[in-house]
């Protein structure tokens, strides 16, 4: 992973930019030696982010069960057949 000061950033945010969408590959920022932030792709972030809404879906999927929150096939049906006439 490259890292880059953000001074670095301030002054070549353009050139610091074409790199990242050259490789792909994530820049982490610093601030006074310290990790500030990480710049990616756009396309890397919106993946990034359906990957955790799945995540968060697969979870709460998995409380529900733990909890008895669900339904038999036959519930679902008769649930969904409403939805679907």
């Amino acid at each position: 992973m490259k890292v880059e000061l953000v001074t670095n950033l301030k002054r070549q945010a353009t050139k610091i930019l074409a790199e990242l969408r050259r490789s792909r590959e994530p820049v982490l920022i610093t601030e006074h030696g310290q990790p500030s932030a990480y710049l990616v792709a756009v396309q890397d972030y919106q993946f990034m982010q359906r990957r955790l809404e799945l995540l968060d879906g697969l979870s709460r999927g998995e409380l529900a069960v733990l909890e008895g929150r669900t339904y038999s096939q036959s519930e679902a049906r008769e649930k969904l057949g409403k939805w679907l006439k």
